[in-house]
């Protein structure tokens, strides 16, 4: 059954002109005694059944109140539900009333009389329903193995091979790296990502290679089409983007990734008909999990890469680093494609860069000799879209390190724009975020399917809902990649979307103004994060190019963006600089922690004396904008309890002369 409780009531509408009077002059005028006939009606289990029979469930409760409130407060009610009700206080039976009960119901809550539309809808057990892709024998392959194994390597030269192809993989920067790697072979091949459309051809005709992230591949039908980390299927956001590639309509389809995946990936294409041929491929360099901890960063070696799971350890860890006279580049998820520069950098073998600071999204080709994590705990995400912080499990860390095997799986769906169109033609009060509440709450899928997580979608519906858009617009907004957690991108996507309905052109010079262009060079951390925000908003600009007309100045945003990405890049260069204008304490993390804590590579905890340090305004303000560490307050600490007792001693000393002096004195007299 649905989850009714999701469903809003309507305001009912009082047509004065009908009816007026009419059931009192046939009958009589309800006596007092109707509020007990109400209520006697709700308390009767076998109309509370009957009601959840018809789709009411939980939604009976607030059905009847707006019920009782209509006949009660109404100056004229209709003349059949006045006559009914006279008959009930004059004896009639008291379940006689349901029928008009329900009525009103389906008035308050239309999405009853359309339940089975809703489900037919969100009905998600069948989602191979591709005709032309149906219509033709495909044949699948599947790459397995670990990273560094050549796997995807295999797959490229089938897909070079191809008269038309299509790349689709998890990040911009792979996508980047197979549109260049394409070229530069003497194969054109075009670029789409969310945020860039780039055509080698001149003129602007597409070409008949195409390296795209997974969300922007379309359904057609080239030759050969390559899909990259096909374990990602089950990621309970965008797993939704590798199901629909998985089910494309590519005549030939190379698959990529874990050998984990390969009999899940065999049992979809079972239901579509179409057998799975493997080919498994063993790692190229050993691989060893070392039988000690660093211990201290004094120990690095050349090709080493520390995984942090927090932006705040990597700028802690990158100084301890440089402090220590060793050159390092800095890799993580916020970073824009300045980390294509980092990573060029850290794998040339004449630069003097040769140790990486990164969080665990590094599987970008990069000659790295061992992984040392940090910390071995990191936020998570379940399939319920519940965020907490959990002990990285065996598996996990494998995969970090070497890219090795995960558990079961099972494939993402994701309600589309013309599925939420459908609903709103149904339900055209509902709001978008209640749309996508209903939808969920219908959809249907079988063992192989999950529906994705839309709290993010969700999230960006309900900060628009009161900017007047037409939902397919609005639904375009919401789909955008917008990091909720940054306060300058949420209020930038405010200000796109009231200028938007507004139907005013998005111009070089609006956003120029928005964003206080051009901006300074970052001096100190603060100032990076801001600017990583600034590249975020004109990555949404680019990315709402669906809206040419609206945002008209693309060409110009990419430039400026670039120009941004200098500055940034030049920013993590010199990144112990800023962390350093940040604040002056220098303390080695591992050095410090305790034996317990070294042997799991973790770095050391707030101490209990800490928390009221913590919970002050000012620190947490640091903390928060990344300025400081929980390390960092640590020797902030030592280092008030050293000044501290040195004052102390020099009061003591001080006092102590001036009582010398005194006596002195006294003597003499």
């Amino acid at each position: 059954p649905p989850d009714t409780s999701l469903f809003v009531p309507v305001t009912l509408k009082t047509d004065s002109s009908a009816d007026v009077g009419v059931g009192a002059e046939l009958t009589q005028p309800l006596d007092k005694e109707l509020l007990k006939v109400l209520n006697r009606f709700y308390k009767r289990k076998e109309m509370q059944k009957l009601a959840a029979d018809n789709g009411l469930d939980r939604l009976f409760h607030q059905a009847f109140i707006s019920f009782r409130k209509f006949v009660l407060e109404i100056s004229s009610l209709p003349a059949d539900l006045h006559i009914i009700l006279s008959d009930v206080c004059c004896g009639a039976h008291i379940d006689d009333v349901f029928p008009y009960f329900m009525r009103h119901a389906k008035q308050i809550f239309p999405m009853l009389d359309c339940m089975d539309d809703l489900r037919k809808i969100s009905d998600l057990r069948v989602p191979a329903n591709y005709p032309e892709a149906r219509a033709i024998q495909r044949k699948v392959i599947f790459h397995a193995g670990p990273t560094n194994s050549g796997k995807t390597y295999h797959a490229i030269q089938r897909y070079l091979a191809a008269k038309s192809g299509v790349y689709c993989g998890p990040l911009k920067l792979l996508a980047h790296e197979i549109f260049e790697k394409s070229n530069d072979a003497g194969v054109p091949c075009d670029l789409v990502t969310g945020e860039e459309r780039t055509f080698v051809d001149p003129e602007g005709r597409a070409s008949g290679h195409v390296a795209c992230t997974i969300e922007m591949c379309s359904v057609t039908t080239p030759e050969i089409a390559v899909i990259d980390e096909i374990q990602m299927i089950r990621d309970p956001s965008r797993g939704w983007a590798w199901t629909r590639a998985l089910l494309l309509c590519a005549e030939e389809i190379h698959v990529c990734g874990e050998t984990a995946a390969i009999d899940f990936v065999r049992e979809l294409m079972y239901t579509t008909g179409e057998e799975v041929e493997v080919h498994n491929y063993k790692r190229l360099t050993p691989f060893s999990i070392l039988d000690q901890a660093l211990e201290s960063l004094d120990n690095l070696r050349p090709g080493d890469c520390i995984v942090c799971f927090s932006k705040n350890d990597i700028y802690s860890i990158s100084r301890q680093v440089e402090v220590r006279g060793l050159e390092c580049a800095v890799i993580y998820g916020s970073l824009p494609p300045t980390k294509l520069s980092q990573a060029k950098k850290f794998n040339d073998p004449d630069d003097p860069c040769k140790i990486l600071v990164a969080t665990d999204a590094i599987g970008m080709g990069l000659n790295i000799k061992r992984i040392i994590f940090n910390s071995l705990v990191k936020p998570n995400v379940n399939e319920k879209g519940e965020k907490h912080m959990e002990t990285i499990s065996t598996s996990q860390a494998l995969q970090i390190a070497g890219r090795a095997g995960r558990s079961a799986m099972t494939a993402g769906l994701h309600p589309t724009a013309e599925q939420i169109e459908m609903f709103a033609y149904h339900l055209p009060d509902a709001t978008l975020s209640n749309l996508l509440d209903i939808f969920v709450s219908l959809s249907q899928v079988d063992g192989l399917y999950f529906v994705c997580n839309i709290d993010d979608f969700k999230f960006l519906a309900d900060m628009i809902q009161h900017i007047p858009l037409n939902l397919r617009s609005r639904y375009v907004f919401c789909t955008a990649p917008i990091n909720k957690k940054q306060p300058f991108v949420c209020t930038s996507f405010l200000k796109f979307a009231r200028q938007f309905s507004r139907d005013e052109p998005l111009t070089f010079d609006w956003v120029c103004r928005h964003i206080g262009w051009p901006p300074l060079a970052p001096k100190n951390i603060k100032d990076l994060v801001h600017l990583e925000a600034v590249h975020d908003v004109l990555d949404l600009y680019l990315w709402l190019y669906r809206f040419m007309d609206m945002f008209p100045d693309s060409i110009l945003i990419r430039q400026i963006q670039k120009d941004l990405d200098e500055i940034i890049q030049e920013g993590v260069r010199n990144i112990t600089r800023l962390i350093r204008a940040s604040d002056t304490s220098v303390s080695d993390p591992l050095q410090n922690a305790k034996p317990d804590q070294k042997a799991n590579g973790l770095s050391p905890k707030v101490q209990r004396g800490s928390r009221a340090t913590m919970n002050s305004s000012l620190t947490s303000r640091l903390v928060r904008d990344g300025l400081l560490t929980p390390d960092m307050i640590q020797q902030l600490q030592r280092e008030w309890s050293k000044e501290s007792d040195t004052s102390k001693q020099s009061d003591l000393n001080t006092n102590y002369f001036k009582t010398e002096k005194g006596k002195q004195r006294k003597k003499k007299k």
